[in-house]
């Protein structure tokens, strides 16, 4: 049964866009209390402004998951604020792309120091709050978590890496109470695909995933809240996203043939 999410107070980082804003707003109409992490300010106090002219509650607070002490202060903050934390949300992470040959070990670095290290830094931050509170930890990951495709070797194992945790600390948090829930979304709204490798945004750079297969970020949000309510162990977002996972896991030697073939032809295309 779902549990109503009013009065709950949520910390989520990469909330300045993409899914991590669509689940400040839709929270926030749902009356969870929002401690909004992330490193645009500018942004963030926009959306927090926005949310208590709209009669909730929400704080900004700058925090850069790649830093040490970033997610601790913010996770004082919001105890400060609000008294306590009962959800956090994992959700800050960029993408990589590229030939593992044209990538440095520098890119990799920076990947994983986003998307692996940055969750286990909010987890670390908030896991006694969390078991005070009997609350939620969610961590963001990806249908690349089960499914690698050419070209994107890094972002697929910081995914699969964040998979792992989060099976992981299912296993270990459970007795403590906390609940651990995976998302996985497939393509949904975002800005993630127009920043580069160094994380950085390319405002007039064109989105390479057409608008007809991306879910509305709204609904991505929805749903992920419900799965939160329903204190869920993973939640996969998008139709594609779930048949992309049932393949992979179910014909893998059909994936590997057809991920080969794509990379020849790519490979045949720019004459190597």
């Amino acid at each position: 049964m779902a549990r109503s999410l009013a009065g709950k107070v949520v910390l989520i980082t990469g909330a300045s866009s993409g899914i991590g804003e669509a689940l400040a707003r839709e929270l926030a109409r749902r009356g969870a209390k929002l401690a909004l992490c992330a490193r645009r300010a500018d942004r963030l106090d926009a959306l927090a402004g926005e949310i208590v002219a709209a009669g909730g509650e929400a704080i900004a607070l700058a925090c850069d998951v790649t830093r040490d002490g970033d997610c601790e202060a913010a996770v004082a903050r919001a105890k400060e604020r609000f008294g306590r934390v009962d959800v956090a949300i994992a959700n800050a992470g960029f993408g990589v792309v590229g030939p593992f040959d044209k990538l440095t070990l520098d890119d990799y670095r920076r990947q994983f120091e986003t998307n692996v290290f940055g969750v286990l830094r909010t987890a670390y931050a908030v896991v006694d709050e969390l078991e005070a509170t009997g609350g939620s930890l969610v961590i963001v990951g990806s249908v690349s978590a089960y499914l690698a495709l050419p070209g994107s070797s890094a972002y697929s194992m910081s995914k699969f890496a964040v998979r792992a945790l989060a099976e992981t600390l299912d296993g270990e948090l459970h007795a403590r109470g906390i609940n651990v829930l995976l998302v996985n979304p497939g393509f949904v709204e975002s800005e993630i695909r127009t920043v580069n490798n160094r994380g950085e945004l390319r405002a007039t750079a064109k989105d390479p995933i057409p608008k007809w297969i991306q879910m509305p970020k709204d609904v991505a949000a929805k749903k992920i809240a419900d799965a939160i309510a329903s204190r869920k162990r993973e939640q996969n977002i998008t139709a594609h996203g779930q048949a992309a996972i049932f393949v992979a896991q179910s014909l893998p030697s059909l994936v590997r043939t057809a991920s080969r073939r794509v990379n020849a032809k790519r490979w045949m295309k720019d004459g190597r």
